[in-house]
């Protein structure tokens, strides 16, 4: 009985083989439509626009921003929509945050904080320490803009 079982099989297989190309090429054409949807889908973005955030007439934001930390690298971030402050030692990122929101009235989407330590400076015998601070850097949304200096 297997002798004539192999010989059954040889000739089921070139059906299957014919059976099947249509099946692939049903699959190739669905494989394409599902590519076109993925491409439409793709092209639909939704632009989200910045939160509404007002300039407030009277805040405590001067406690923490103390000034525009404005160097040539602060120039560059500046065309980047990152600008840069020196803030009191012990603010944190939501209170930065805040203060440049009621300051400037722009939407702040990033803040990033740095401590920079303080350097010993000598002039002749005389030796001592130049002051430490903390920098802070600020992202704003697209669309953006604050006027540190005044062209």
């Amino acid at each position: 009985m297997s002798f004539f079982d192999r010989f059954k099989k040889t000739k089921k297989e070139p059906e299957k083989e014919a059976k099947k190309e249509p099946k692939e090429a049903k699959a190739v054409k669905k494989e394409k439509v599902k590519e076109t949807e993925v491409k439409d889908i793709k092209e639909e973005k939704v632009i989200k626009l910045p939160k509404r955030v007002e300039k407030k007439a009277f805040s405590d934001a001067w406690h923490i921003l103390q000034s525009p930390h404005v160097t040539e690298k602060s120039g560059m971030l500046a065309e980047k929509n990152h600008y840069v402050f020196k803030v009191s030692p012990s603010a944190n990122k939501q209170q930065i945050k805040q203060a440049v929101q009621d300051l400037y009235g722009v939407a702040v989407e990033k803040v990033m904080v740095v401590n920079i330590p303080k350097k010993a400076r000598r002039l002749g015998k005389s030796q001592g320490f130049k002051a430490g601070f903390r920098k802070a850097m600020v992202k704003l949304a697209a669309g953006e803009k604050i006027e540190i200096m005044p062209r």
